[in-house]
């Protein structure tokens, strides 16, 4: 299955993140752990009921981070599924909540609703015909039917697209669905109904560079179905194309390997399993603080450092 399996992007204050994310998009926390790099910085996953790969949108919280700045070697939206007639609800809850936002368009034939959140991470909510019966997560304020149905996409901002194209192509599982002015989109061959199976290309030549920081994403990881198909993929990276992916991390919920792109962005290849539940159960997904066997010594260093949040709904 291919496709993207998470976005990972840098926020300011994990209380507002946490508002935003589960209360205005109506999103579940799926997981509350910790930045395994950075034990005293939450790392918060955002998904569906599960956190099924292709609708994880994740969060490391910097209360003091300066603002990042967009340009060419980040990536400049993320979008969200929802069903089409689920665009006039957005609309309104977007202007109830006071959510910048702007007017409607169309790409590649859909429509398009683009924010931004408190932090300044570009957004955008992408209405796609035929998706009202998939399944999708309640947090009693936002319903179903209106619900997020997981990633749309990504669109990537570069000073030469084809490199990337050839990366996404040659290894990612993604072909190469045609051009709209500046962008190039590319599909994931059988993403299917767990949605992510989109990265648009914005060629911008000349562009200022960007800057990471609150509001940017990180990296942007790409589904792989097991450690076998990862470390295939990992070959291609080396032997096809001259880049250097990472030896794998274990990141609790998946496997990891990490590669810059020719481009200049962070890319992940992460395994599908084991999954969210892996250390607690779908029920009770969020409402605690999960650390790895190696920081479980250190809890109440780490807590203590942390600021509390409450209960995930």
């Amino acid at each position: 299955m291919a496709g993207i399996h998470h976005v990972t992007a840098i926020s300011g204050g994990a209380h507002r993140n946490l508002d935003f994310y589960t209360g205005t998009l109506g999103m579940r926390l799926v997981k509350k752990t910790v930045n395994f790099d950075d034990p005293e910085t939450y790392h918060l996953y955002y998904g569906d009921e599960v956190g099924h790969p292709g609708t994880i949108l994740t969060f490391f919280p910097w209360e003091h981070a300066a603002a990042g700045r967009s340009g060419v070697g980040l990536t400049h939206q993320t979008a969200f599924r929802i069903p089409a007639a689920s665009l006039g609800y957005w609309t309104h809850r977007f202007i109830e909540k006071n959510v910048a936002h702007e007017v409607l368009e169309k790409r590649f034939g859909e429509p398009v609703l683009a924010f931004t959140d408190p932090d300044g991470m570009r957004l955008a909510l992408v209405g796609v015909a035929d998706i009202g019966t998939e399944t999708a997560w309640s947090n009693g304020d936002v319903p179903a039917e209106h619900a997020i149905r997981g990633f749309h996409g990504v669109t990537l901002l570069l000073d030469d697209m084809a490199a990337t194209g050839a990366i996404l192509s040659g290894v990612l599982g993604f072909a190469n669905a045609g051009t709209e002015g500046a962008v190039t989109r590319y599909r994931a061959d059988g993403a299917g109904a767990g949605a992510g199976g989109v990265v648009d290309l914005h060629e911008a030549k000349g562009f200022l560079r960007g800057a990471m920081g609150r509001g940017a994403v990180h990296h942007v990881a790409f589904r792989a179905r097991d450690d076998a198909a990862q470390a295939e993929m990992a070959a291609q990276l080396r032997d096809r194309y001259g880049l250097e992916p990472t030896v794998q991390k274990d990141r609790q919920y998946f496997r990891s390997v990490y590669f810059r792109e020719p481009g200049g962005i962070l890319f992940e290849i992460a395994t599908d399993d084991p999954g969210f539940t892996v250390d607690e159960p779908a029920a009770a997904l969020g409402n605690s603080l999960k650390l790895p066997r190696l920081l479980e010594p250190h809890r109440k260093e780490i807590e203590a450092a942390l600021p509390p949040l409450r209960d995930a709904a």
